[in-house]
């Protein structure tokens, strides 16, 4: 008896093992947690990326009720998709957008912008990394929403949607106004 059982050890494990992965298939790839959802952002201070728009840190973050912190970068096609998102955000709805330029090349950001505008109130130059790091950035883009204490509150990973505009963050940002 004892035998027979031990035959249906590797069975048992095999189980064990499928019923994890099929459990991973159900989760959704696109959520990726953040440590720091309301915790303070993390302390930095970047260059800005030319003459006409301020460089940014993290005491620009405070004091309005609502800012978004976008990363993103020239070679980035994703930013490129989202980034008539990003200008309607920043004009219609009047929502504070702080750009950071993630492991760019400075010409490359200035012509990325030159070329589909720039809604950016601040820009800050990450060439090394470190600031996005601090974040937890996994890749570009990305986006926080910071509240008037300089708390993160929201991250989304990926290039933002008109539908995750309407469903995460127009609501959060409401919220944080009042």
């Amino acid at each position: 008896m004892k035998q027979r059982l031990l035959y249906l050890l590797p069975l048992a494990g095999f189980l064990a093992i499928a019923g994890y992965f099929a459990y991973g298939l159900t989760l959704n790839p696109q959520e990726l947690p953040s440590a720091l959802i309301d915790k303070p952002a993390p302390t930095f201070e970047l260059a800005p990326l030319d003459d006409r728009t301020p460089g940014l840190a993290t005491a620009d973050l405070a004091g309005e009720p609502v800012a978004l912190v976008n990363f993103f970068a020239s070679w980035c096609v994703p930013c490129r998709a989202e980034h008539p998102i990003l200008t309607r955000l920043a004009e219609v709805e009047n929502v504070p957008l702080y750009g950071i330029a993630y492991k760019d090349e400075i010409a490359d950001s200035i012509g990325f912008l030159n070329e589909l505008g720039n809604p950016y109130d601040r820009i800050g130059v990450d060439q090394d990394g470190r600031a996005a790091i601090e974040f937890g950035v996994y890749g570009v883009p990305e986006t926080y929403v910071i509240d008037r204490d300089g708390h993160i509150r929201f991250r989304h990973a990926g290039a933002l949607t008109r539908q995750i505009i309407e469903r995460d963050i127009m609501p959060l940002i409401e919220e944080l106004r009042k």
